[in-house]
């Protein structure tokens, strides 16, 4: 006997009625019109079930920590920095373990069940490496949670930059992170880049560095970024995160940048919600959107994911770990509305990210982790639309959350009962 059968369910890829069996934590099945005893039978009822969503960039030392000590006023990327330093000296183990933690509650409601997270590594006695190596242990039976020594301050800007971050991977955190356009000069940058992708490469470590996060279209840190990973031999495992620079770029410098990315194989996150929100804060009109080249590069062969980045923190006073948010904002922002765009759109908050992650037995596949999400749309443009519910979070064919269907009622003559804002276009 099973222990779980799904039946009727659509999948992304656009197949329906599909049935999909689950034995001992795997996918031992997939097809259409699949019958069979099991101890748990879920009807899909034509519902689209999705592989869990991934978020390859987010920050959980500093979630949650908005308004601490104060407001950023100016919405600014450097104000929030700044803030963050204010913030650093006031952190405790017990405040940074809870916070992420009640994230991650929130995440898995989302059916959000795998995060790649950066840690500040500049704090003095490395407090929030300590405080999410412990939110990874405890959160591992339900998600997964990759950390990413993130030198905040710059490696080679500060003083115990280099150190501390080597302090973080012996430590037991999973990938190199960086900085470059923080650093103090350019050539800094660029140093920084190839020392940090010597030590992953010594290490057997992936990289994922925010790269030109900026307006200024001569932060071309991203280059060398490329440069060194193919020289290296690092090709697939190194992710540039952000790359808003890239939005002010000219077309021609652009059109050799993004062939030597593809060479490289690099990854790319873009952060829909925060690159709209802290790019283009000084200009006028026309104002400028921000958000990397996201169509160019998916169309290069690269893989792209979008992150959530932020939530209620000193840089961004929204958020809810909701990919579909971070997915309906990147279809927006980069204008990607045609039937196959918007499916790639919700491919870089699910399979995309995982790819960037190096998750194992991760999708809908025989063989595969019973890991997937069950929501209240027929399609994954309809599920960015509504950002839709999530009926049922499965993690290795149990069930750990649900939702309802929003549901709303009316009081109107002559009209239904009630409406559940699924699209009926005849």
């Amino acid at each position: 006997m099973l222990d779980l059968l799904v039946t009727h369910a659509t999948l992304p890829d656009g197949r329906t009625d599909v049935s999909i069996a689950v034995q001992d934590g795997r996918i031992v099945e997939l097809s259409a019109g699949l019958q069979a005893p099991a101890h748990e039978t879920l009807d899909a009822a034509g519902m689209l079930l999705s592989p869990p969503f991934v978020d390859a960039h987010f920050h959980l030392d500093s979630v949650l920590s908005y308004g601490q000590p104060r407001v950023n006023q100016s919405g600014t990327l450097l104000e929030g920095i700044a803030l963050w330093g204010e913030l650093r000296p006031r952190l405790t183990h017990e405040a940074l373990v809870q916070r992420a933690l009640q994230y991650c509650d929130w995440a898995v409601a989302r059916g959000l069940l795998a995060i790649r997270s950066h840690v500040d590594t500049s704090h003095p006695d490395l407090l929030p490496v300590h405080a999410l190596l412990e939110v990874k242990q405890r959160v591992a039976p339900y998600l997964d949670l990759q950390l990413v020594a993130f030198p905040q301050d710059g490696v080679l800007r500060a003083p115990d930059g280099l150190a501390n971050l080597r302090r973080a991977l012996d430590m037991g955190v999973d990938v190199v992170g960086g900085i470059p356009h923080f650093e103090r000069t350019g050539a800094q940058g660029s140093e920084s880049v190839k020392l940090l992708c010597e030590l992953a490469a010594d290490r057997a470590k992936r990289v994922d560095m925010h790269c030109d996060e900026s307006d200024d279209p001569q932060s071309r840190h991203v280059e060398t970024l490329a440069f060194e990973t193919r020289r290296l031999g690092l090709q697939g495992r190194v992710t540039g995160s952000h790359l808003t620079s890239m939005h002010s770029m000219d077309d021609y410098y652009v059109s050799k940048l993004i062939p030597l990315m593809a060479e490289a194989q690099l990854g790319v996150v873009a952060n829909p919600l925060i690159n709209i929100t802290l790019q283009g804060r000084h200009d006028g009109y026309p104002k400028r959107r921000g958000m990397t080249r996201v169509p160019e590069l998916m169309a290069a062969g690269l893989t792209v994911a979008f992150g959530h980045d932020c939530a209620l923190d000193p840089w961004y006073a929204g958020g809810s770990a909701d990919m579909l948010e971070a997915a309906h904002m990147g279809l927006h922002v980069g204008q990607m509305t045609s039937q196959a765009a918007m499916r790639a759109c919700f491919d870089a908050v699910t399979q995309n990210p995982a790819r960037l992650l190096g998750l194992q037995d991760y999708g809908l596949a025989p063989g595969c982790h019973a890991d997937f999400v069950l929501l209240h749309a027929r399609s994954p443009a309809e599920a960015m639309r509504l950002r839709a519910a999530r009926l049922a979070v499965y993690r290795r064919g149990q069930r750990i959350a649900s939702s309802p269907a929003p549901l709303a009622t009316l009081n109107l003559a002559g009209r239904p009962d009630g409406v559940d804002f699924l699209a009926r276009i005849d």
